[in-house]
This record gives structure tokens, C-alpha cells and sequence, in this order.
């Protein structure tokens, strides 16, 4: 039939039930959400599903705020991190010059480009999977860097990134933060200096909240009135009142967060000695997963194993990623059950 677009889409990690299996493969958080939001779901006002939701999620918007210490005007929200950084690409890359990622990053980005027109060039990173940021043309439409990246684990340091700022003025840089609760620092503080700095963050991976789907964006007045409008363009109730008030929950619940965040930092750190041990080679990691490989073992063979002990990692299929695997930190209970896996295969026990 004429007229139907053909698009590669998206491919994210498979979906199985949990319930049923150590699932380590879509970098979910370990721990439950806070036990707050129970009350919050029994208090909930079903009267508020009757009507529409807030265009803005004022209240949501005003809790985000006050803990990145700015104004409301600064924040967007939106249906996940996905949802925010969808309208940022339609937002702030109307340009004829390509926008620049690296090679090996978010595998949604050129799925974007693709959808929206958006000429975009990759900048390969280096055999440590680390930017060089002086092979970066001049002549470019914006630039997009997760960090921590996915699925290596490594960041970029902020002055890097203020660096980039300043040499690209005109030009709007987009920090992807899904993980930054796992890093040691975020650059959301320079958005007050450095209008061309927009940021994302989701509850999914810090606030155990991935099927939620609440995200948001942290950017100028001027970007942030521009992806509002956006986003009002087709999707002007894109976080739903019952989302809001689990959302508003979750983040004034600092405290039980920052206990199990602090939990899966210490399995990553116990996990990855212990793969260590095991021969492999792992990425040093600022996130809640590891990227790994084995001299010995190849890949692809250590997933289908793992998988048929209803143990799900994943593996990408593609020329410089199909030596490791990346394994989401789950509970210490689970790393174990998996290193005890993982020792048995690599010493052909099983």
C-alpha cells in the first residue's frame, strides 16, 4: 500500500514474568517502590479519574523543583523518560545540520531521528567506550549524551560537559540522566547557567517505578515553553492524575531511596569483584547494571544459559557489543544465585 512509512523500531529487553524468573535484563530497579504509596493509593480520590488531569502537573512539576532547588517554569513532565526526550528531539532539533551521539548509547535515538526527519551523525567512541569530544564537528545541530551511558556504565565528567556547553552555545546539548542516582554527580545544577543545557530524568530506574511511566525534562523557560508546546500539540495529559500522585510520593520519600539505592550500589560493587574472580572483564559502572565479558566464554552462548535457568540478562547482537553481556543489579539474593551460576558455567560444572 502507498503511503505507509517504513521504520526500524526500538527493541527493548524481553518481557517475561518475573515472578517466575531472576530478570536482570531491562535494568528495573531491585527493591519495591516506597511503602508510602499503598496509603496513596487507598486515600486516592477516584473522583480525580473522572475528570481529565492536569495539562501541567502543577503539584508534581512544584515537588521536582524544589528538589533540583528551581522554579516550576523549569520543569516538564511527561509519560517516561521515552515520552520526554521524544518531545525534546522534535523540540530543539529543527535543523538541517545533523545533531551528534555516540555509536554505541540509547538505542532509541536514531529510531527518533529516523521518525522525525532529524539528520544525525555518530561519533564512535574509543576501544575504552569513552567520547573523544575533539573528533566532534563544528558544524553540528545539536548533541545528545547519556550519562551514565547505557549500556556501557561509563560517564562523562561535568567540566566536559560545560566544556561542550560553552563551545556549542547555539545549540541545544541533551544530558540523559536515567541513571544519575547511581552517579556520583549531575549536571542539572547548570541549567540556570547554560540555556542550550537540557536534562532528563525518569522514576523508573531510581524510583523503582518502570511501570509508571513517569519522566520529566529540567531545561530554560524558553526550552521548557517550547516542549510544552509540543507536547500539548497531541499529548496534553501525558502523566495521568493517579500517576501524579504516586509520582508526588515517590519523591518526597527521599529517605527510603536513598537506603535502597545505597543497597544496590553495594551489590554492584560485591557483584562485580565477583565477577572479577570469575575471569571476567567488567566495565567500571555508574549505573544499577554492569556491562561484562569473558576471554572464555563467549557472549551469546553464557546468555542462552543463563536464560534456560530462568535467568534473564541481555546480550546486543551487534559487532562491538557482542563479546559482553549487561546485567542488571538485582537484590544480593539474586546477584548470588547468579554468581553461583555464572561459576558453574565458566568452570563447565554444568
Amino acid at each position: 500500500m502507498e503511503g505507509l512509512r517504513k521504520i526500524q523500531p526500538y527493541i527493548p529487553g524481553e518481557q517475561v514474568d518475573y515472578q517466575r524468573v531472576i530478570k536482570l535484563n531491562t535494568n528495573e530497579h531491585a527493591y519495591l517502590p516506597s511503602p508510602k504509596i499503598k496509603e496513596t493509593l487507598a486515600t486516592f480520590d477516584l473522583a480525580k479519574l473522572q475528570r481529565y488531569s492536569s495539562v501541567d502537573n502543577q503539584a508534581l512539576c512544584r515537588v521536582i523543583a524544589q528538589n533540583e532547588g528551581l522554579e516550576d517554569e523549569w520543569i516538564t513532565t511527561a509519560n517516561g523518560s521515552d515520552d520526554i526526550l521524544a518531545l525534546a528531539f522534535q523540540s530543539f532539533f529543527q535543523t538541517k545540520a545533523p545533531i551528534i551521539f555516540p555509536d554505541i548509547t540509547y538505542g532509541f535515538y536514531p529510531v527518533w531521528c529516523e521518525l522525525y526527519q532529524i539528520p544525525y551523525q555518530l561519533l564512535p567512541l574509543d576501544d575504552q567506550f569513552q567520547w573523544d569530544f575533539t573528533k566532534i564537528p563544528q558544524a553540528i545541530g545539536g548533541l545528545v549524551l547519556t550519562n551514565p551511558n547505557a549500556p556501557t556504565g561509563k560517564t562523562v565528567s561535568k567540566q566536559a560537559i560545560i566544556d561542550l556547553l560553552e563551545r556549542f552555545p547555539e545549540q541545544v546539548i541533551i544530558v540523559d540522566e536515567a541513571y544519575q542516582a547511581f552517579n556520583e554527580e549531575s549536571v542539572a545544577p547548570l541549567v540556570s547557567k547554560y540555556p542550550n543545557l537540557y536534562v532528563t530524568r525518569t522514576l523508573s530506574k531510581d524510583h523503582a517505578l518502570a511501570g509508571l511511566r513517569v519522566g520529566y525534562g529540567i531545561g530554560s523557560p524558553r526550552l521548557t515553553q517550547v516542549i510544552k508546546a509540543v507536547k500539548n500539540s497531541y499529548n496534553p495529559y501525558a502523566v495521568d492524575a493517579l500517576a501524579e500522585a504516586v509520582a508526588i510520593t515517590a519523591l518526597e520519600d527521599r529517605a527510603y531511596y536513598q537506603k535502597v539505592n545505597q543497597q544496590i550500589l553495594h551489590t554492584r560493587s560485591w557483584f562485580s569483584e565477583q565477577l572479577t574472580q570469575l575471569g571476567f572483564n567488567t566495565l567500571e559502572s555508574h549505573t544499577n547494571f554492569v556491562l561484562t565479558t569473558h576471554p572464555s566464554h563467549k557472549a551469546n552462548i553464557l546468555y542462552q544459559q543463563l536464560k534456560e535457568h530462568a535467568i534473564y540478562v541481555r546480550y546486543f547482537d551487534t559487532p562491538r557489543l557482542k563479546d559482553y553481556l549487561r546485567i542488571s543489579i538485582g537484590t544480593q539474593q539474586e546477584m548470588e544465585q547468579v554468581t553461583t551460576l555464572l561459576r558453574k558455567l565458566t568452570q563447565k560444572e554444568i
